[in-house]
This record gives structure tokens, C-alpha cells and sequence, in this order.
């Protein structure tokens, strides 16, 4: 078998670089964000006058074909007045935005694998499946010495969401965990 080469760009320049992050509509900053570097180094990269190498190259490529990728990854506006930040190990899966009062929830989710997002193939849950989601990360109800529990998590009764907030909704066999944003 012949080893495999692929056609990727050996560098990119300044102007390059700052064509792509004007046509996406970024800044510096918000650029620098989205490609996980320094605003410094995006600086650094636009006034360069010699050739660009790295995986910057790639990443530019990349962008220039899937200009939507970058608007997919935003970070949507808070809709409710609690976030939920659904997550496997350090990488975001699902945002759920809730409204405990009018029992309202807004998800949006940040993976195409099905087994990682929070609803599956839910993309309009309602508030019956957030908190059927929310027992899911924690320790059932009808668990042996439940009392004992509660008591070490410094909790006065059984609530999945005070309970997830004291831990993480993190569960033994898996590396899901849950932010909660206010």
C-alpha cells in the first residue's frame, strides 16, 4: 500500500489570514477565541511578513470551505435565566437554557454523535425530559442509605438539580459533568 499525501497548503501569509477572519466577521480577539490561540499571536500572524506554517494552515483551509463552521460554534445568546453546560470531559456537547418558572427549555446541542448530546435525538425537549435528565445524573431516589448521602452533599432533602450543583452531575461510569451557569 503507497502512503497517503494530502494537498494541504505548506503555509499561509498575513493577508491570508486576515482575509479569512474579515470575510467570518471577527475581530482579533473573537477570532483568536474560535482558533484557540493568543489575540497576540493573530496579531503577531497579520503583520508577519514571511510565510505562516502550522496548523493555522489547515485551520484557514478549512474556514475558507466551511465559512458556517464559525457561526455554528458561537455562543448563543442566554435565552432563560439558568444554563446548563452539558459536557464530556472538556469538550462542550449540549447548552440547555431553562426557565424553572414558566417550565420552558431551549437546548442547542454542539455534537452530531447522538450518544453524547444530552436529549439525543431531542431537539425540542420539554420540561418533563430536563428533569427526567437531570435524575439520570444523579444517584436514583430509592438508593440504600439515600439519607447518608444527602448528608455528606450537605443537603436537607432529595433534589436532582441541588444535588448536581454539589456534584457536577459527574457519575461513576462515565466522564459527563454538568456547569451551571446563573
Amino acid at each position: 500500500m503507497s502512503e497517503r499525501t494530502f494537498v494541504t497548503p505548506q503555509y499561509t501569509t498575513a493577508e491570508e489570514i486576515r482575509k479569512i477572519r474579515k470575510q467570518l466577521g471577527l475581530t482579533q480577539k473573537e477570532f483568536a477565541q474560535l482558533i484557540n490561540c493568543s489575540k497576540p499571536t493573530v496579531e503577531r500572524w497579520e503583520r508577519e511578513t514571511k510565510s505562516i506554517t502550522g496548523p493555522v494552515v489547515l485551520l484557514l483551509k478549512m474556514l475558507e470551505q466551511y465559512p458556517e463552521f464559525a457561526e455554528q460554534m458561537q455562543m448563543p445568546e442566554k435565552e432563560y435565566p439558568l444554563r446548563l453546560w452539558y459536557m464530556h470531559e472538556n469538550t462542550l456537547c449540549t447548552l440547555i437554557d431553562v426557565d424553572d418558572v414558566n417550565k420552558q427549555v431551549c437546548v442547542k446541542n454542539y455534537t452530531n454523535h447522538v450518544m453524547f448530546r444530552a436529549f439525543g435525538n431531542v431537539e425540542m425537549p420539554d420540561y418533563d425530559m430536563y428533569e427526567n435528565f437531570l435524575k439520570s445524573r444523579c444517584f436514583p431516589e430509592s438508593r440504600d442509605k439515600m439519607k447518608l448521602i444527602l448528608k455528606d452533599l450537605d443537603l436537607p432533602f432529595y433534589d436532582p438539580f441541588l444535588i448536581i450543583e454539589k456534584t457536577e452531575g459527574r457519575m461513576a461510569e462515565d466522564n459527563f459533568w454538568i456547569k451551571i451557569e446563573r
